[in-house]
């Protein structure tokens, strides 16, 4: 009928699962590092993770390293974790700008072992002028939140300090968080384009919500050092405490900007 969505049924997936079911044969009695993501992965677009789902994460935590990638935050990040009952392992936070370790002799169950951060300050004074109605957040390295007036969301995982837009421009970042509620993604793509701002990855949503972290930025790079930490560790056959690095950076030209899809509180 006019107006309405049909539903297409997917292919069989039979061949599919005999040929990974093959694959994971003969691979069994091996040490694997599995990389998994959250959001449409692990749990719903509700944020619900079924007992199945559960069941499985938890048999492949005892016996591989698993190691969750996603762009949530450090504390929306760590219920899915404890959801899975992943005591051991990796979690790369903020779309690459945090990792921690999972450790059940840490403080917490976890420690963070890399940061990646930046100085947002050039960048939001650049935003500011622009959008002077947007909501403004900025992420920092142990979790912690400060947001302008009001701007609290569930996908930071914790309550946002409330701060005035002044106090957020010296501080050091993971992530920058910018939303215009009143605006549609198109028009707020124009603000961004006419801001000035080069170089930015971008992939529209349902709002006008923009992430900014630092240049260079990605999942890919934490995964891979979560891999050969991951690898060292089991040649050493033991535990050992990982320090803490950080690097810090400018956010002036060629600061990376993604613009992606805000999970549904």
């Amino acid at each position: 009928m006019p107006g309405m969505s049909t539903y297409t049924a997917p292919a069989d997936l039979a061949p599919t699962r005999d040929a990974l079911a093959e694959h994971l044969t003969g691979l069994r009695g091996k040490s694997l590092l599995i990389g998994l993501d959250v959001d449409g992965t692990l749990v719903d677009h509700d944020g619900r993770m079924s007992a199945p789902m559960q069941e499985a994460l938890r048999a492949a935590a005892a016996e591989h390293t698993v190691v969750i990638a996603t762009g949530r935050s450090l504390g929306a990040t760590l219920p899915v974790v404890e959801a899975a009952g992943i005591t051991r392992g990796y979690a790369v936070c903020s779309n690459g700008a945090v990792t921690v370790q999972m450790d059940p002799e840490a403080d917490g169950g976890h420690r963070i072992i890399d940061t990646r951060v930046f100085r947002p300050g050039h960048a939001l004074r650049t935003l500011r002028d622009v959008a002077p109605d947007a909501h403004y957040a900025v992420e920092m390295a142990d979790g912690a939140f400060r947001a302008t007036q009001g701007f609290q969301d569930a996908s930071f995982g914790v309550e946002a300090i409330d701060s005035d837009l002044d106090d957020l421009l010296d501080l050091e970042a993971v992530r920058v968080v910018v939303h215009v509620p009143d605006l549609s993604p198109q028009e707020f793509s124009k603000v961004i384009a006419d801001s000035g701002v080069h170089g930015v990855e971008y992939s529209i949503g349902w709002t006008a919500w923009l992430d900014m972290a630092a240049p260079g930025i990605s999942k890919v790079a934490p995964s891979r050092r979560s891999a050969r930490r991951s690898a060292s560790s089991r040649r050493r056959r033991s535990q050992s405490a990982m320090a803490s690095t950080t690097s810090r950076c400018s956010a002036g030209p060629g600061w990376v900007l993604r613009w992606g899809r805000r999970r549904r509180a």
